[in-house]
């Protein structure tokens, strides 16, 4: 059960509009769960949807004890977690105070509003994503931050958008894009998805590590043909460290301003056993991450 009243929500009136209940038609979704990254997943989602000539919309979502039913242990971690992060109502405050802020600082962004899911995380993000084609979110931050993101990358496969761990973003979103590629995987379902954002993309990279044999190389520049993309295709080894590391290092020598790869070779589980060039990425990545599942 999950709830979306926003008569109890008592939003800050500027926020507030009967359009907040539709995502009808924003290819863009700005999913704010933690208060920390809001402000900047609001600026990402911004640029996302201007770089496609298209709209955003905002949806805070949150865990809501109230409606769900629980083990007497898992309770108690609820009680630990309220004394921690706050209740989800303090929550939601707090995201909407950001989201109020970041939209009174430009006129233009008054045709966006917020719209509020409390309740199952899941289906929250089963509900908001629905119509989007792009979800801009955290892969950090606090538990709901973290279900959330598990859920857009899982279970909804949809195509994300990720502020860097050090919460710094300083624009240009497309202005070099650097795509780390794999022949196998999910790299091709993410260039397909991306396809109208890297169209905008000022620059396109393409990477390809420990390409033996140059049938990666060859599968990017097909790739990029069939997508009617313009970009260059570069090889290297990653030598004595991981391919994580060699992409991130590879991105940020070279000045990428968005790094796109594809999502977790394995499922949520086996991830949390043996996952490494995703999680490596994710953790010490720079600027903003794209990808899917």
């Amino acid at each position: 059960m999950f709830t979306s009243d926003r008569k109890e929500a008592d939003q800050d009136l500027e926020s507030y509009s009967p359009l907040c209940r539709s995502h009808g038609g924003a290819e863009v979704l700005a999913l704010l769960p933690d208060p920390m990254t809001a402000r900047l997943c609001l600026d990402l989602a911004e640029d996302a949807a201007h770089a496609i000539h298209g709209c955003m919309a905002a949806a805070h979502i949150g865990s809501e004890p109230m409606t769900l039913v629980f083990s007497a242990e898992e309770i108690d971690l609820i009680q630990l977690r309220d004394h921690a992060e706050g209740s989800s109502r303090q929550r939601f405050e707090q995201v909407n105070q950001a989201f109020v802020t970041w939209r009174r600082r430009d006129p233009q962004r008054r045709t966006v509003f917020l719209d509020d899911c409390r309740g199952d995380v899941a289906r929250c993000v089963a509900t908001e994503c629905a119509a989007s084609e792009l979800v801009v979110t955290s892969s950090h931050g606090n538990a709901d931050a973290q279900d959330a993101f598990r859920s857009v990358v899982f279970s909804q496969h949809k195509l994300v958008l990720m502020p860097p761990t050090r919460d710094y973003y300083q624009g240009n979103l497309f202005g070099h894009v650097v795509i780390g590629w794999r022949q196998h995987g999910h790299a091709e379902d993410t260039l397909v998805a991306a396809r109208r954002w890297l169209s905008a993309a000022a620059r396109i990279t393409v990477l390809c590590v420990d390409d033996t044999d140059g049938k990666a190389k060859a599968s990017a520049e097909a790739l990029l043909e069939r997508l009617a993309l313009h970009g260059q295709v570069v090889a290297m080894a990653s030598g004595s460290g991981s391919i994580g590391k060699a992409i991130v290092d590879f991105a940020r020598t070279e000045k990428a301003t968005c790094l796109l790869i594809g999502a977790f070779r394995h499922g949520y589980v086996l991830e949390l056993l043996f996952g490494r060039i995703t999680r490596y990425v994710l953790s010490h990545a720079t600027m903003p991450v794209m990808m899917k599942h």
